[in-house]
């Protein structure tokens, strides 16, 4: 394997770790609020959050690359504060990246919030657990399966992006560009040996990823 295999390859698993951890930081409460509420906002909220899913990647990538550029109000604020443009930079693949795989983490967690139901949390009530107490001692505890499938896929998918990350990283070897874009570039050189590793890679991983949730879902049932 090239060494700029190995490059895409490492920054790949770091963008994806990344975009997980902060995909279950900030999925969590939008999961929650949406399990629990009952405000007319909420079809709205979902289908915004829900909107990757059927989104063409390219056209996210776009409008990210507007609203992040230096005409858009997020680059024009990001230059304001001197952080400059994110566009083609590490923390910008970040930020499309997260938004792009918000659906994958949000979605599992919402529905293991909704399995719950009304009756422990309301006996944690009965014993004087405040709402904070309740969530964190019996609501995410109880909803972990749904937070494990949602860290894996939010992973899985980050790992497997083509059309946001080409949009908003380009192609710069070690900064942005991850092994999707790698393997592009492999095939536009006619070099299909290298593409072949890495493709090849990318279908055991997604094959070990996809053997892991049914695990655990057959594991959950029994």
């Amino acid at each position: 394997m090239l060494t700029e295999d190995l490059a895409a390859v490492w920054l790949t698993l770091k963008l994806a770790t990344v975009v997980t951890v902060l995909l279950l930081i900030l999925g969590t409460p939008i999961a929650w609020w949406l399990a629990r509420t009952r405000s007319i906002f909420k079809g709205a909220i979902g289908a915004v959050v829900a909107l990757p899913l059927v989104l063409p990647p390219t056209v996210l990538g776009f409008y990210l690359l507007i609203t992040l550029g230096p005409n858009g109000p997020v680059g024009q604020l990001t230059e304001a504060l001197g952080i400059g443009l994110l566009p083609f930079t590490f923390p910008g693949l970040v930020i499309a990246s997260v938004i792009y795989s918000l659906p994958f983490v949000v979605q599992p967690i919402q529905n293991a919030f909704e399995a719950i139901g009304e009756r422990p949390l309301e006996a944690a009530a009965t014993l004087r657990a405040s709402p904070w107490d309740a969530f964190w001692s019996v609501a995410v505890p109880l909803a972990r399966p749904g937070f494990i499938t949602g860290a894996i896929l939010g992973f899985a998918h980050t790992v497997g992006e083509f059309g946001v990350v080409l949009m908003i990283g380009g192609n710069i070897p070690e900064k942005t560009r991850v092994v999707s874009v790698q393997i592009y570039d492999h095939v536009e050189a006619l070099e299909y040996t290298q593409a072949h590793w890495l493709s090849g890679g990318m279908v055991v991983f997604s094959f070990v990823v996809l053997m892991g949730l049914y695990t655990l879902n057959r594991g959950r049932l029994r």
